[in-house]
């Protein structure tokens, strides 16, 4: 009898607590660290970090609870976010995979030049390439999503940016091995920094100018610090994009409940990822209204012009082909499935203006 009550009691006490085991595992709660450097005013967190997570949290009950750190709140520097989800410093991640150069090199191809102009396509062309063709590149967490930004562009301080000419002698802040390189090749000085060293950059004269989507423009106020704006015809593709990744530490996922674990698959995924992309290039035109506020000049890079663009940027493409071959992969064929990918997937998505 006593061992009896003792048991009662402890069955009674792990309901209350939530021990899994005795309680029964569906009771399980967890609280999970996601960690970012986006500010906690930029349209990233406010649209898409904390809907996702907001969202995750109602279809559990409230069993699965977030804290949210943005702005690298949790220390460390952007370039160690991949690293701290994988060694479950935080839970869960958000990040540039280009922040560690070379770290992952067959997803930089959704990085060449003039390579998208759909961000949700594009970013459901990522997810099946990397199920694809490069299931092991994040082979070190749970991939969440993977997903990329709308169109990239020129801001800048002093000087418009018509043709790839302008940009002789100026120095531009590239977000990524393979964006520093094409601007190098069509004429500017390139400067490799993280997103948030941008303002300081530009206000002590470091850098001339930015390449950023339109939807980031006002979380670094790149629109207080720069005049110039130029972007390229949606039609012919965009200047470049970055990759993103949302990864979760794998022995915190694995320790999940069944049933949280599938309510997180269900927020992963292609759909996700999509989701994102969407998102995030649906932000581009309150960016864009922020530089027209502020009376900025935005400059529609011509068709003609554009090509010269192209041109130069296409040495980008054929080194990152070189590259892959050198590691053992089928550059072309990688950049073939990624082309075919991002067609199919356009086709069945509406372009964003």
């Amino acid at each position: 009898m006593v061992q009896r009550r003792t048991l009662l009691k402890s069955t009674a006490a792990a309901t209350v607590l939530g021990v899994p085991g005795l309680s029964g595992i569906a009771q399980q709660a967890v609280t999970l660290k996601f960690h970012t450097f986006m500010a906690p005013q930029s349209n990233v967190w406010l649209t898409m970090h904390k809907p996702w997570m907001d969202k995750v949290e109602k279809e559990s009950g409230g069993r699965i609870k977030f804290e949210g750190y943005p702005a690298m709140q949790l220390g460390g520097t952007p370039v160690q976010l991949y690293d701290q989800a994988k060694d479950g410093v935080v839970d869960i991640s958000w990040t540039l995979p280009g922040n560690t150069a070379g770290r992952f090199p067959r997803i930089e191809v959704f990085e060449l030049p003039f390579m998208m102009n759909n961000a949700e396509a594009t970013s459901k062309a990522y997810w099946e390439y990397v199920q694809t063709v490069a299931v092991d590149e994040f082979k070190d967490v749970q991939v969440l999503a993977l997903h990329v930004h709308g169109p990239g562009m020129f801001h800048t301080k002093d000087k418009l940016v018509k043709t790839a000419d302008d940009l002789k002698g100026m120095k531009v802040r590239g977000p990524t091995r393979q964006i520093t390189k094409m601007l190098g090749y069509v004429g500017a000085t390139p400067v490799g920094m993280p997103l948030p060293a941008i303002p300081d950059a530009l206000s002590k004269g470091t850098i001339d100018g930015c390449v950023i989507p339109w939807e980031v423009v006002p979380s670094v106020k790149v629109h207080e610090l720069t005049k110039f704006h130029s972007e390229f015809e949606n039609s012919g593709g965009a200047l470049y994009t970055t990759t993103f990744v949302m990864g979760m530490n794998k022995a915190k996922y694995a320790s999940l409940a069944p049933d949280l674990k599938k309510i997180i698959d269900n927020n992963s995924g292609m759909a996700t990822s999509a989701w994102l992309g969407k998102t995030q290039q649906g932000n581009d035109p309150v960016g864009r209204k922020a530089a027209e506020d502020r009376k900025n000049t935005i400059y529609q890079i011509t068709t003609a012009d554009a090509q010269e663009f192209k041109r130069k940027a296409r040495l980008v493409e054929v080194e990152w082909v070189e590259d892959m071959n050198k590691r053992g992969h089928d550059g072309k064929k990688l950049l073939e499935t990624a082309r075919a990918l991002i067609e199919k997937h356009g086709k069945a998505t509406p372009a964003k203006k």
